[in-house]
Protein backbone atom coordinates (compact mmCIF):
# COMPACT_ATOMS: atom_id res chain seq x y z
CA UNK A 1 0.00 0.00 0.00
CA UNK A 2 1.40 3.26 -0.89
CA UNK A 3 2.44 6.02 1.41
CA UNK A 4 0.20 9.25 2.02
CA UNK A 5 1.51 12.73 2.04
CA UNK A 6 -0.90 15.43 2.59
CA UNK A 7 0.85 18.69 2.06
CA UNK A 8 -0.72 21.69 3.17
CA UNK A 9 -0.94 26.07 2.95
CA UNK A 10 -2.33 27.36 5.65
CA UNK A 11 -4.61 30.37 6.88
CA UNK A 12 -3.42 33.95 5.84
CA UNK A 13 -3.63 35.91 9.19
CA UNK A 14 -3.11 39.00 8.85
CA UNK A 15 -5.31 42.61 8.55
CA UNK A 16 -5.88 42.67 5.05
CA UNK A 17 -5.25 40.15 2.30
CA UNK A 18 -6.00 40.19 -1.72
CA UNK A 19 -5.34 37.03 -3.72
CA UNK A 20 -3.52 38.29 -6.67
CA UNK A 21 -2.74 35.46 -8.54
CA UNK A 22 -1.31 33.58 -5.65
CA UNK A 23 -0.32 30.12 -5.38
CA UNK A 24 1.92 28.58 -2.82
CA UNK A 25 4.64 27.93 -5.49
CA UNK A 26 7.12 26.60 -3.25
CA UNK A 27 5.01 23.99 -1.44
CA UNK A 28 4.11 23.27 -5.47
CA UNK A 29 7.78 22.69 -6.13
CA UNK A 30 7.62 20.36 -2.94
CA UNK A 31 4.70 18.37 -4.55
CA UNK A 32 6.89 18.25 -7.88
CA UNK A 33 10.17 16.74 -5.78
CA UNK A 34 7.91 14.19 -4.28
CA UNK A 35 6.33 13.19 -6.62
CA UNK A 36 9.14 10.89 -7.70
CA UNK A 37 8.54 8.55 -4.79
CA UNK A 38 6.12 5.92 -4.38
CA UNK A 39 3.55 8.45 -2.55
CA UNK A 40 -0.07 9.37 -2.98
CA UNK A 41 0.27 12.88 -2.73
CA UNK A 42 -3.06 15.12 -1.37
CA UNK A 43 -2.87 18.92 -1.40
CA UNK A 44 -5.04 21.23 1.22
CA UNK A 45 -4.28 24.63 0.13
CA UNK A 46 -6.78 26.60 2.82
CA UNK A 47 -6.20 29.89 0.47
CA UNK A 48 -8.11 28.00 -2.62
CA UNK A 49 -10.94 29.78 -2.48
CA UNK A 50 -11.83 30.73 -6.28
CA UNK A 51 -15.42 30.48 -7.15
CA UNK A 52 -17.08 32.97 -9.34
CA UNK A 53 -18.86 34.73 -7.17
CA UNK A 54 -15.30 35.99 -5.46
CA UNK A 55 -13.54 35.91 -8.41
CA UNK A 56 -12.62 39.47 -10.23
CA UNK A 57 -10.36 39.62 -13.45
CA UNK A 58 -8.09 37.09 -14.62
CA UNK A 59 -8.63 35.08 -11.77
CA UNK A 60 -7.84 37.68 -8.84
CA UNK A 61 -10.63 37.77 -6.21
CA UNK A 62 -10.92 38.43 -2.56
CA UNK A 63 -10.60 36.12 0.53
CA UNK A 64 -13.74 35.19 2.79
CA UNK A 65 -12.48 35.81 6.19
CA UNK A 66 -13.31 35.62 9.61
CA UNK A 67 -12.47 38.57 11.80
CA UNK A 68 -10.53 36.58 15.06
CA UNK A 69 -8.91 37.85 17.95
CA UNK A 70 -5.87 39.78 17.71
CA UNK A 71 -3.24 37.98 19.05
CA UNK A 72 -1.73 40.48 22.20
CA UNK A 73 1.19 41.54 21.10
CA UNK A 74 -0.83 43.37 18.19
CA UNK A 75 -3.72 44.04 19.64
CA UNK A 76 -3.35 48.11 19.68
CA UNK A 77 -3.42 48.40 16.04
CA UNK A 78 -6.92 49.61 15.15
CA UNK A 79 -7.55 47.30 12.57
CA UNK A 80 -9.81 43.81 12.26
CA UNK A 81 -7.51 40.89 12.75
CA UNK A 82 -8.94 38.17 10.57
CA UNK A 83 -8.41 33.98 9.16
CA UNK A 84 -8.62 34.40 5.20
CA UNK A 85 -9.34 31.16 3.28
CA UNK A 86 -11.37 28.12 3.59
CA UNK A 87 -13.42 27.77 7.16
CA UNK A 88 -12.40 25.96 9.65
CA UNK A 89 -15.19 23.32 9.09
CA UNK A 90 -13.79 22.38 5.79
CA UNK A 91 -10.52 22.42 6.81
CA UNK A 92 -11.22 19.13 8.62
CA UNK A 93 -13.71 18.23 6.38
CA UNK A 94 -10.57 17.59 3.91
CA UNK A 95 -8.24 16.10 5.70
CA UNK A 96 -10.39 13.58 6.97
CA UNK A 97 -11.15 12.44 3.99
CA UNK A 98 -7.82 12.25 2.89
CA UNK A 99 -6.86 10.29 6.02
CA UNK A 100 -5.07 7.33 6.90
CA UNK A 101 -1.96 9.59 6.15
CA UNK A 102 1.47 8.78 7.16
CA UNK A 103 3.08 12.05 7.24
CA UNK A 104 2.29 15.70 6.64
CA UNK A 105 4.18 18.93 5.37
CA UNK A 106 3.44 22.47 5.66
CA UNK A 107 4.80 25.27 4.03
CA UNK A 108 4.89 29.04 5.53
CA UNK A 109 5.13 32.01 3.29
CA UNK A 110 5.19 35.28 5.48
CA UNK A 111 7.19 34.87 8.54
CA UNK A 112 3.75 37.20 10.25
CA UNK A 113 1.99 35.17 9.07
CA UNK A 114 2.65 31.83 11.26
CA UNK A 115 -0.63 32.43 13.52
CA UNK A 116 -2.14 30.57 10.27
CA UNK A 117 0.99 27.63 10.80
CA UNK A 118 0.05 26.80 14.48
CA UNK A 119 -4.00 26.50 13.69
CA UNK A 120 -3.12 24.05 10.96
CA UNK A 121 -0.95 22.17 13.30
CA UNK A 122 -3.47 22.48 16.21
CA UNK A 123 -6.18 21.22 13.77
CA UNK A 124 -4.91 17.86 12.92
CA UNK A 125 -3.19 17.38 16.50
CA UNK A 126 -6.91 17.03 17.44
CA UNK A 127 -7.94 15.41 14.21
CA UNK A 128 -4.80 12.56 14.39
CA UNK A 129 -2.74 13.30 17.27
CA UNK A 130 -0.08 10.62 16.00
CA UNK A 131 0.99 12.10 12.40
CA UNK A 132 4.49 13.61 12.02
CA UNK A 133 4.21 17.16 10.87
CA UNK A 134 6.85 18.67 9.36
CA UNK A 135 7.11 22.16 8.46
CA UNK A 136 9.69 24.40 5.90
CA UNK A 137 9.34 27.00 4.12
CA UNK A 138 10.29 30.98 4.25
CA UNK A 139 9.30 31.16 8.06
CA UNK A 140 10.72 28.18 9.05
CA UNK A 141 13.59 29.12 7.34
CA UNK A 142 14.61 32.91 8.35
CA UNK A 143 12.60 32.62 11.60
CA UNK A 144 14.04 29.22 12.36
CA UNK A 145 14.11 29.43 15.77
CA UNK A 146 11.29 30.72 16.27
CA UNK A 147 9.53 28.57 13.98
CA UNK A 148 10.96 25.51 16.43
CA UNK A 149 9.64 26.56 19.56
CA UNK A 150 6.78 28.40 18.52
CA UNK A 151 4.86 25.95 15.79
CA UNK A 152 4.25 22.61 17.54
CA UNK A 153 5.61 20.86 14.98
CA UNK A 154 7.85 17.64 15.09
CA UNK A 155 10.40 19.12 12.65
CA UNK A 156 11.52 22.40 11.28
CA UNK A 157 13.00 22.11 7.61
CA UNK A 158 15.20 24.76 7.03
CA UNK A 159 16.07 25.67 3.62
CA UNK A 160 14.92 24.02 -0.08
CA UNK A 161 13.83 20.53 -0.86
CA UNK A 162 16.29 18.14 -1.47
CA UNK A 163 17.49 14.27 -0.77
CA UNK A 164 17.53 15.58 2.65
CA UNK A 165 13.71 15.07 3.22
CA UNK A 166 14.59 11.82 2.93
CA UNK A 167 16.74 11.81 6.16
CA UNK A 168 14.31 13.95 8.17
CA UNK A 169 11.68 10.90 7.05
CA UNK A 170 13.74 8.01 8.06
CA UNK A 171 13.85 9.36 11.65
CA UNK A 172 10.00 8.92 12.03
CA UNK A 173 10.41 5.50 10.59
CA UNK A 174 9.60 6.32 6.49
CA UNK A 175 11.84 4.69 3.52
CA UNK A 176 10.84 6.51 0.39
CA UNK A 177 11.20 4.34 -2.50
CA UNK A 178 12.17 6.20 -6.31
CA UNK A 179 9.83 4.98 -8.44
CA UNK A 180 9.89 7.71 -11.54
CA UNK A 181 11.34 10.64 -12.73
CA UNK A 182 9.75 13.69 -11.13
CA UNK A 183 6.59 14.70 -12.63
CA UNK A 184 5.86 19.05 -12.64
CA UNK A 185 3.88 20.10 -10.18
CA UNK A 186 0.80 21.00 -13.11
CA UNK A 187 0.28 17.73 -14.05
CA UNK A 188 -0.42 16.35 -10.77
CA UNK A 189 -3.60 17.72 -10.03
CA UNK A 190 -3.75 19.55 -7.27
CA UNK A 191 -6.14 21.93 -7.99
CA UNK A 192 -9.56 21.60 -10.14
CA UNK A 193 -10.22 23.57 -12.81
CA UNK A 194 -7.55 26.74 -11.98
CA UNK A 195 -8.15 29.66 -13.30
CA UNK A 196 -4.99 30.67 -13.54
CA UNK A 197 -0.69 29.32 -13.35
CA UNK A 198 1.74 30.67 -11.89
CA UNK A 199 5.03 30.49 -13.40
CA UNK A 200 8.82 31.15 -12.52
CA UNK A 201 11.46 30.92 -14.99
CA UNK A 202 14.48 31.67 -12.41
CA UNK A 203 15.63 31.11 -8.86
CA UNK A 204 17.39 33.81 -6.99
CA UNK A 205 18.08 37.30 -8.27
CA UNK A 206 21.26 38.79 -9.46
CA UNK A 207 20.84 42.26 -7.34
CA UNK A 208 21.12 42.59 -3.63
CA UNK A 209 18.26 44.92 -2.55
CA UNK A 210 18.77 46.11 0.96
CA UNK A 211 15.04 45.12 2.08
CA UNK A 212 14.78 41.97 0.21
CA UNK A 213 15.00 38.05 1.03
CA UNK A 214 15.78 36.64 -1.99
CA UNK A 215 19.54 36.70 -1.88
CA UNK A 216 19.12 34.72 1.23
CA UNK A 217 16.51 32.54 0.08
CA UNK A 218 18.84 31.83 -2.52
CA UNK A 219 22.16 30.91 -3.51
CA UNK A 220 22.98 32.86 -6.67
CA UNK A 221 20.77 33.20 -10.04
CA UNK A 222 20.20 30.96 -12.12
CA UNK A 223 17.33 30.86 -15.28
CA UNK A 224 15.62 27.47 -16.48
CA UNK A 225 15.90 26.27 -19.89
CA UNK A 226 13.66 28.56 -22.30
CA UNK A 227 12.29 25.50 -23.99
CA UNK A 228 11.07 24.29 -20.59
CA UNK A 229 9.28 27.84 -20.10
CA UNK A 230 7.59 27.11 -23.48
CA UNK A 231 6.52 24.16 -22.65
CA UNK A 232 4.85 24.70 -19.36
CA UNK A 233 2.51 27.31 -20.79
CA UNK A 234 1.59 25.35 -23.70
CA UNK A 235 0.78 22.31 -21.25
CA UNK A 236 -0.86 24.54 -18.98
CA UNK A 237 -2.78 26.20 -22.12
CA UNK A 238 -4.29 22.97 -23.63
CA UNK A 239 -6.04 22.28 -20.32
CA UNK A 240 -7.76 25.81 -20.13
CA UNK A 241 -5.52 28.26 -18.94
CA UNK A 242 -5.16 31.65 -20.30
CA UNK A 243 -3.78 33.86 -17.49
CA UNK A 244 -0.60 33.37 -16.39
CA UNK A 245 1.28 35.09 -13.54
CA UNK A 246 5.39 35.19 -13.45
CA UNK A 247 6.94 35.04 -9.67
CA UNK A 248 10.08 35.75 -10.72
CA UNK A 249 12.38 38.48 -8.78
CA UNK A 250 14.23 39.14 -12.38
CA UNK A 251 11.66 38.56 -15.07
CA UNK A 252 13.83 40.52 -17.39
CA UNK A 253 17.29 39.49 -16.64
CA UNK A 254 19.48 38.65 -19.95
CA UNK A 255 16.18 39.72 -22.14
CA UNK A 256 17.41 38.83 -25.25
CA UNK A 257 18.30 35.27 -24.60
CA UNK A 258 15.66 34.21 -22.69
CA UNK A 259 12.25 36.17 -22.23
CA UNK A 260 11.98 37.08 -25.82
CA UNK A 261 12.73 33.71 -27.00
CA UNK A 262 9.70 32.42 -24.91
CA UNK A 263 7.40 35.83 -26.37
CA UNK A 264 8.37 35.12 -29.97
CA UNK A 265 7.20 31.21 -29.22
CA UNK A 266 3.83 32.18 -27.95
CA UNK A 267 3.47 34.43 -30.61
CA UNK A 268 4.20 32.32 -33.37
CA UNK A 269 2.36 29.80 -31.40
CA UNK A 270 -0.89 31.77 -31.62
CA UNK A 271 -1.30 31.12 -27.72
CA UNK A 272 -4.18 33.54 -27.00
CA UNK A 273 -3.24 34.06 -23.27
CA UNK A 274 -2.80 36.91 -20.67
CA UNK A 275 0.44 37.63 -18.48
CA UNK A 276 0.53 39.30 -15.50
CA UNK A 277 3.81 40.45 -13.35
CA UNK A 278 2.31 41.12 -9.87
CA UNK A 279 6.12 41.32 -9.21
CA UNK A 280 8.43 44.68 -9.76
CA UNK A 281 9.33 44.50 -13.42
CA UNK A 282 13.26 46.32 -13.47
CA UNK A 283 12.60 49.10 -15.72
CA UNK A 284 16.36 49.17 -17.20
CA UNK A 285 15.74 46.28 -19.12
CA UNK A 286 12.26 47.62 -21.10
CA UNK A 287 13.33 48.37 -24.82
CA UNK A 288 11.49 48.82 -27.65
CA UNK A 289 11.84 45.54 -28.97
CA UNK A 290 10.84 43.74 -25.80
CA UNK A 291 7.44 45.69 -25.13
CA UNK A 292 6.48 45.33 -28.85
CA UNK A 293 6.60 41.70 -27.75
CA UNK A 294 5.03 41.87 -24.64
CA UNK A 295 2.03 43.57 -26.12
CA UNK A 296 1.73 40.86 -28.75
CA UNK A 297 2.29 37.95 -26.42
CA UNK A 298 -0.49 39.13 -24.22
CA UNK A 299 1.07 41.02 -21.57
CA UNK A 300 -1.72 42.25 -19.33
CA UNK A 301 -0.68 43.82 -15.84
CA UNK A 302 2.23 45.38 -15.46
CA UNK A 303 4.38 46.42 -12.30
CA UNK A 304 7.65 48.01 -12.32
CA UNK A 305 9.60 48.35 -9.26
CA UNK A 306 10.82 52.53 -8.31
CA UNK A 307 10.74 51.74 -4.39
CA UNK A 308 11.71 55.71 -4.13
CA UNK A 309 12.12 58.90 -6.14
CA UNK A 310 15.28 60.02 -3.67
CA UNK A 311 18.59 59.06 -5.90
CA UNK A 312 20.60 58.77 -2.75
CA UNK A 313 17.88 55.68 -1.31
CA UNK A 314 18.09 54.42 -4.73
CA UNK A 315 21.82 53.34 -4.81
CA UNK A 316 21.47 53.28 -0.77
CA UNK A 317 18.42 50.40 -1.53
CA UNK A 318 19.79 48.38 -5.07
CA UNK A 319 21.22 50.76 -7.51
CA UNK A 320 19.03 49.26 -9.87
CA UNK A 321 16.73 51.88 -11.38
CA UNK A 322 16.49 55.86 -11.39
CA UNK A 323 13.46 58.12 -12.12
CA UNK A 324 14.97 58.82 -15.86
CA UNK A 325 14.92 54.98 -16.70
CA UNK A 326 11.49 54.67 -15.38
CA UNK A 327 10.53 57.45 -17.61
CA UNK A 328 11.96 56.18 -20.30
CA UNK A 329 10.14 52.15 -19.58
CA UNK A 330 6.77 54.10 -19.04
CA UNK A 331 7.33 56.32 -21.98
CA UNK A 332 8.33 52.72 -24.26
CA UNK A 333 5.20 50.80 -22.70
CA UNK A 334 2.55 53.82 -23.72
CA UNK A 335 4.03 53.70 -27.17
CA UNK A 336 2.90 50.44 -27.72
CA UNK A 337 -0.70 50.44 -26.72
CA UNK A 338 -0.23 49.81 -22.88
CA UNK A 339 -2.13 52.48 -20.32
CA UNK A 340 -2.41 53.49 -17.15
CA UNK A 341 -4.86 50.40 -16.56
CA UNK A 342 -2.03 47.88 -17.33
CA UNK A 343 1.25 49.71 -15.90
CA UNK A 344 1.39 50.20 -11.78
CA UNK A 345 4.35 51.54 -9.80
CA UNK A 346 5.65 50.27 -6.68
CA UNK A 347 6.52 53.17 -4.25
CA UNK A 348 7.93 52.13 -1.01
CA UNK A 349 7.04 53.50 2.60
CA UNK A 350 8.36 53.62 5.90
CA UNK A 351 11.78 52.59 4.73
CA UNK A 352 15.02 53.21 7.26
CA UNK A 353 15.09 56.81 7.42
CA UNK A 354 12.52 57.79 5.02
CA UNK A 355 10.40 60.62 5.74
CA UNK A 356 6.74 60.81 4.51
CA UNK A 357 7.48 64.01 2.62
CA UNK A 358 9.49 61.76 0.33
CA UNK A 359 6.89 59.42 -0.48
CA UNK A 360 4.34 62.21 -0.87
CA UNK A 361 6.98 63.66 -3.17
CA UNK A 362 6.87 59.98 -5.46
CA UNK A 363 3.20 60.04 -5.73
CA UNK A 364 3.27 63.40 -7.73
CA UNK A 365 6.17 62.17 -9.79
CA UNK A 366 4.10 59.22 -10.71
CA UNK A 367 0.77 60.79 -10.64
CA UNK A 368 2.76 63.26 -13.53
CA UNK A 369 4.24 60.46 -15.70
CA UNK A 370 0.22 58.89 -16.03
CA UNK A 371 0.68 55.25 -14.03
CA UNK A 372 -1.03 53.29 -11.49
CA UNK A 373 0.60 53.99 -8.19
CA UNK A 374 0.73 50.64 -6.06
CA UNK A 375 2.02 51.70 -2.49
CA UNK A 376 4.10 49.07 -0.33
CA UNK A 377 4.32 49.11 3.15
CA UNK A 378 7.77 47.96 4.06
CA UNK A 379 8.44 45.28 5.85
CA UNK A 380 11.71 44.09 7.79
CA UNK A 381 13.42 40.33 7.19
CA UNK A 382 16.18 39.44 9.14
CA UNK A 383 19.35 39.00 7.07
CA UNK A 384 18.65 42.17 5.08
CA UNK A 385 20.35 45.28 5.23
CA UNK A 386 17.39 47.33 5.97
CA UNK A 387 17.13 44.62 9.22
CA UNK A 388 20.70 45.57 10.05
CA UNK A 389 20.34 49.13 10.22
CA UNK A 390 17.11 49.29 12.16
CA UNK A 391 19.41 46.94 14.53
CA UNK A 392 21.86 49.22 14.70
CA UNK A 393 19.60 51.98 15.62
CA UNK A 394 18.13 50.17 18.36
CA UNK A 395 14.46 49.82 16.41
CA UNK A 396 14.47 46.17 16.64
CA UNK A 397 16.25 42.86 18.17
CA UNK A 398 16.91 39.69 16.03
CA UNK A 399 14.10 38.32 18.44
CA UNK A 400 11.32 40.60 17.84
CA UNK A 401 8.20 38.48 17.14
CA UNK A 402 7.54 37.85 13.64
CA UNK A 403 3.86 39.57 14.40
CA UNK A 404 5.48 43.02 14.37
CA UNK A 405 7.18 42.83 11.09
CA UNK A 406 3.47 42.72 9.19
CA UNK A 407 3.92 45.85 6.91
CA UNK A 408 0.57 46.83 8.14
CA UNK A 409 1.96 46.70 12.22
CA UNK A 410 5.35 48.01 11.26
CA UNK A 411 4.33 51.03 9.59
CA UNK A 412 2.25 51.95 12.18
CA UNK A 413 4.59 51.73 15.17
CA UNK A 414 7.91 52.37 14.09
CA UNK A 415 7.51 54.61 11.04
CA UNK A 416 6.99 57.76 12.92
CA UNK A 417 4.55 58.95 10.30
CA UNK A 418 1.94 61.49 11.22
CA UNK A 419 -1.38 58.36 10.79
CA UNK A 420 -3.52 61.18 9.46
CA UNK A 421 -1.13 62.68 6.84
CA UNK A 422 -0.70 59.01 5.79
CA UNK A 423 -4.22 58.13 5.37
CA UNK A 424 -4.70 60.89 3.42
CA UNK A 425 -1.71 60.56 1.03
CA UNK A 426 -3.50 56.98 0.93
CA UNK A 427 -6.97 58.23 -0.29
CA UNK A 428 -5.09 60.64 -2.52
CA UNK A 429 -3.70 57.74 -4.54
CA UNK A 430 -6.90 55.95 -4.94
CA UNK A 431 -8.28 58.72 -5.96
CA UNK A 432 -5.79 59.05 -8.45
CA UNK A 433 -5.62 55.35 -9.48
CA UNK A 434 -9.32 55.11 -10.05
CA UNK A 435 -9.74 58.43 -12.12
Amino acid sequence: MKQTCILINPWIYDFAAVNLWSRPLGLLKVAEYMSRFDLDLKLIDCTDVQNARRSRKYGTGKYPRQVVEKPGIVKDIPRHFARYGISLENFRERFTNHLPCDFVLITSVMCYWYPGVQKVIELIRSISPRIPIILGGIYATLYHKHASENSCADFVYRGHIGDNIKTVLRTFGYRLKEKETPRPYYKLGMYKQPLFAPIITSTGCPYRCSYCASSILFDGFSQKDPLDVINEIKDCYTIGIRDYAFYDDALLVNTDSYLKVVLKEVITSKLTVRFHCPNGLHAQFIDDELVHLMKEAGFTTLRLGLETVNGERQVKTGDKVTTDILVSAVKNLKKHGFTKDHIGVYLMYGLPGQELKEVREGVEFLKSIGVRINLTEFSPIPGTACWEELKNNAVINDSIDPLLTNNTVFTYLYSGYDRKALENLKLDVKQHNNS
